[in-house]
């Protein structure tokens, strides 16, 4: 389910390269890493998974983040949390302590911009360089290749990882300073939040009403309701189907981590606090690993 599908590579030199964690995520994209042409050593926190990226793909696997990162030019990284994140990069064992100097560390984790601009400052400390670059696509951008990402940091840097990063990405384009990524990233689940209570809403209106939905979302697709909740999950919020990809665990997860960020900033965020609290309900309902299309669940 992970193993990424076939897509062709810009032609780029190969570069030494290490990734951290091998989640739904991190599994696909370090594989788009290695069919790239990239020399690849993963680390896991469960062993097992790096050695059976290892025998799949032929690159390296170690059994600590210093270890991955020797050498490597590039350390990606994707994880759960700020502590995961801290626990791969920090101490005698973290990333900063295995990576040669010069060398940058990109994070795809959804994190806090607090964690990105501390971790930043660190990775100056030590003559490194640090991405926040949190990605929007979910697994299927993953196992396509075709993510999104947002990155924060300096421009060097940057443009220096870009090429690589494109291995597994529509579009990898840098936004601000460092933690703005990260900002980016709230951005963008706050609008999916909005967007997938409306389109739950309206899905369950027209069935009370006793219409065809998929013709009816047929109809509207081709108007101004249009998005790609709509034109991605409406048909199958009406069939009932909610296993595709980023789970309402991780979505409230992530809607934490913008409403701590606007209670520090002062930004105003009704709806998508009621939303998270809608998402909780979901789980409520057993629903923790549904797809965040499952916030119709709670009008049913």
């Amino acid at each position: 389910m992970n193993a990424p599908t076939s897509r062709t590579y810009d032609s780029i030199a190969p570069r030494q390269v290490a990734f951290l964690g091998l989640g739904v995520m991190g599994h696909p994209m370090a594989g788009h890493l290695a069919r790239a042409g990239h020399r690849v050593t993963v680390y896991n926190r469960t062993a097992s998974k790096a050695e059976a990226w290892a025998r799949e793909y032929g690159g390296a696997f170690a059994a600590t983040p210093a270890a991955a990162v020797a050498g490597a030019d590039i350390v990606f990284a994707c994880v759960g949390n700020d502590d995961d994140l801290r626990s791969v990069v920090l101490g005698d064992d973290g990333a900063f302590a295995g990576m040669r100097a010069g060398a940058v560390f990109v994070d795809h984790t959804t994190a806090s911009a607090e964690v990105a601009r501390e971790l930043y400052a660190e990775a100056l400390k030590r003559g490194l360089q640090f991405i926040d670059a949190p990605v929007s696509g979910g697994q299927a951008g993953a196992v396509n290749g075709a993510l999104t990402v947002m990155c924060g940091g300096d421009a060097a840097p940057f443009e220096a990882i870009k090429p690589v990063a494109l291995a597994f990405s529509k579009a990898v384009t840098r936004v601000g300073e460092s933690g703005a990524g990260q900002l980016a990233k709230m951005v963008n689940q706050i609008c999916i939040a909005g967007l997938v209570q409306g389109l739950s809403e309206a899905v369950a209106f027209g069935q009370k009403a006793g219409l065809d939905m998929k013709q009816v979302l047929d109809v509207i697709g081709k108007g101004a309701a249009q998005s790609w909740q709509m034109d991605n999950r409406g048909k199958t919020m009406v069939d009932d189907q909610f296993n595709f990809g980023f789970a309402v665990d991780w979505m409230r997860k992530d809607l934490g981590l913008v409403l701590d960020e606007a209670r520090r900033n002062g930004a105003k965020l009704p709806v998508t606090a009621l939303v998270d609290q809608f998402y909780g309900d979901v789980q409520t309902l057993g629903g923790g690993r549904w797809d965040t299309s499952s916030l119709i669940k709670r009008l049913k």
